[in-house]
């Protein structure tokens, strides 16, 4: 035999043997297999969407229907839940551990859950509106006493008092006296439309006139002999 013919033939024995007619059988079966459960996996998820379409509709028709609570499930079906939910109008939350009791609860809009209730839920607690309302209050409270208390500690104390003040100019008692008659004012920094009335007479404009015009005549002539002189 010949280099090429040798060569020819390590290329032919290198080749794969062709399947036999049991291995096509075999690979046959294992694809048309394959496709059934596929096929079974298809009808099965439009199944169960079909179920919770028809959930969701059943729940819309109810007039005093507020929420719906759906069973515990994986991933894949809480996504098909969330999808037929938004469609519809919905609005959904999950609760629960993953892979234990993660489930979905939807509401219709009109009574979408508040906050408070959303925390007791995702606590695994049943959402107690009074319980709620009263623990609000008792929150707002507690914050505005933080506050009054901060401003309470905050405040400066007054570096004089009207006693030590005018007590060298005055006296003691007349200091103690002109201390108990100082009042704030209850508008300050402001100035009413009453205290702006001008409640000066005509006359006593009138003769004020007079008297700045006097002044400033006496002023003109002393100025005139000053310059004179």
């Amino acid at each position: 035999m010949d280099l090429l013919g040798s060569i020819l033939g390590s290329m032919d024995a290198s080749k794969p043997k062709p399947p036999s007619e049991k291995e096509r059988l075999m690979k046959k079966k294992q694809k048309e297999l394959a496709a059934k459960l596929e096929e079974k996996h298809r009808e099965a998820k439009l199944k169960f969407r079909t179920k919770v379409e028809t959930q969701i509709t059943d729940f819309l028709k109810q007039e005093n229907g507020q929420t719906l609570k759906f069973s515990a499930m994986d991933n894949y079906h809480r996504s098909v839940v969330h999808d037929v939910a938004e469609i519809a109008g919905l609005v959904t939350f999950s609760f629960g551990e993953e892979d234990v009791d993660r489930h979905i609860q939807v509401w219709k809009k009109e009574f979408s859950p508040c906050e408070g209730e959303l925390a007791a839920l995702r606590r695994g607690e049943e959402f107690d509106p009074v319980k709620e309302k009263l623990e609000r209050e008792e929150r707002e409270w507690s914050e505005k006493l933080e506050v009054e208390r901060s401003r309470t500690l905050n405040k400066v104390a007054p570096k004089t008092n009207y006693h030590e003040k005018y007590e060298h100019l005055i006296g003691i008692d007349s200091a103690l006296e002109a201390a108990r008659k100082t009042e704030t004012n209850a508008q300050y920094g402001m100035v009413s439309a009453e205290q702006k009335k001008d409640r000066r007479t005509v006359e006593d404009i009138q003769a004020q006139l007079r008297a700045k015009k006097r002044l400033k005549v006496d002023n003109e002539q002393g100025l005139t002999r000053f310059d004179l002189v």
